[in-house]
């Protein structure tokens, strides 16, 4: 499956981690600048078709920079392969690999799963479980809000979460909850082990089946009058406090398993 990419940023990643996947890249402005002049360098160092489209061309606003983030140009590029979930998980169990992976349950707005493959990237994150059904695909708006990070995080589409976090278990991760009704706070929540993360559905949070699978179930209390977060902002929050002492000394996070 093609998809048409927007975001200069999910371009660049593409370009990156695999040119030969990029088919197309067709500009629609008189002369590629900013960051799509780094767009169409490396396209061109890579081998990648540019085309130009003067039926596109529309003068710029002044004072704006509507032509360089997104609108002035699409790439079209396959859809990035599904792993394996063997691929994902450590050979074997580990106590000393502390890593974080993730895990989504039915969700269903694109722009959440892009926020939330974003974070992901930015935090390490190993691996991502996505469901198959009841979810919205990793489509182009994915692609463009992870702004690279799809790129950037090795996912696995799977057809029976329960028997996935079963797998997972066996190769030495635990399952963490996370649910507004959790009576326990993500701050009580032990760090000195592999945690399989787990968000839910935008609206009815994780599935019943799911819920039996997590060794902890933990919340994100509260400090305002605000009593709920959007299910991407949440993850971003919990991935920043299980990744708080899995940051390498020098500052770096340790780079993925899979390229």
């Amino acid at each position: 499956m093609t998809l048409e990419l927007r975001n200069p940023h999910s371009i660049l990643a593409a370009l990156r981690a695999r040119p030969r996947d990029v088919l197309e890249i067709v500009f629609r402005m008189a002369k590629p600048d900013g960051v799509w002049e780094e767009v169409a360098d490396l396209a061109r160092t890579a081998g990648v078709a540019v085309a130009h489209d003067p039926r596109g061309d529309k003068p710029r606003r002044p004072g704006t920079r509507d032509t360089e983030r997104v609108g002035g140009v699409l790439a079209r590029v396959r859809e990035k392969a599904s792993v394996d979930l063997a691929r994902l998980l450590p050979a074997e169990a580990d106590p000393g690999e502390r890593g974080v992976w993730l895990a989504l349950d039915c969700l269903q707005d694109p722009q959440n799963v892009g926020a939330i493959f974003r974070s992901a990237s930015f935090f390490g994150v190993r691996g991502v479980l996505v469901t198959r059904d009841r979810s919205c695909p990793i489509n182009a708006t994915v692609y463009d809000v992870s702004a690279g990070g799809v790129e950037a995080v090795p996912f696995c589409l799977v057809t029976n979460l329960r028997q996935a976090l079963d797998r997972c278990r066996e190769a030495g991760l635990w399952m963490l909850g996370t649910s507004e009704h959790a009576s326990k706070d993500v701050s009580e929540i032990a760090l000195d082990r592999p945690w399989l993360m787990v968000v839910g559905n935008e609206a009815k949070g994780l599935r019943r089946l799911t819920l039996e699978q997590c060794d902890e179930v933990c919340r994100l209390s509260p400090r305002g009058l605000v009593t709920s977060l959007n299910a991407s902002v949440a993850a971003g929050v919990f991935l920043a406090i299980l990744t708080l002492d899995r940051v390498a000394p020098t500052g770096e996070i340790p780079r993925n398993p899979i390229p």
